[in-house]
């Protein structure tokens, strides 16, 4: 089992072919899209994804958009921001919005495979409280 499925979105091509080879070697499945409406797609078709690691310029669909739209459809779905455009002010925008992360282009590869762990973790930890309470309801409505 993989550490992690991941769906890479940027519309920087050589970017994201680097990066997935780069996380495939890391025992991560990687799933990749090159905008934010491509990145929705993927994600409805796409069983186990775990985290999205999010470019926020972007044509066709930005980043903040996608975000927005992720987590409407997605919720329990993390978000690591990506960019090299990045503000201060977009990055806490993005973490307003329920990313869970932000990172800077060209981000160091060690501090990326950490957060994307952190946020799998994260997400395996909510659906097991989901299922947690989902099972003692129905104890509780047992006669």
């Amino acid at each position: 089992m993989s550490i992690a499925k991941i769906l890479l979105a940027d519309d920087e091509k050589p970017f994201v072919e680097t990066m997935a080879k780069r996380l495939k070697k890391r025992d991560i499945e990687i799933v990749t899209a090159h905008d934010g409406k491509e990145a929705l797609a993927r994600l409805a078709e796409e069983d186990g994804i775990e985290v999205v690691i999010l470019d926020i310029k972007m044509p066709v669909m930005d980043g903040m958009t996608a975000l927005k739209e992720i987590k409407s459809k997605h919720p329990l779905v993390e978000v690591i921001m990506l960019t090299g455009h990045a503000t201060v002010e977009t990055g806490i925008d993005g973490i307003k919005m329920g990313a869970f992360d932000y990172l800077m282009k060209p981000c160091d590869m060690d501090q990326l495979l950490a957060k994307v762990k952190e946020a799998a973790q994260r997400k395996r930890q909510q659906e097991q409280k989901i299922m947690e309470a989902r099972v003692q309801a129905i104890t509780l409505r047992r006669p």
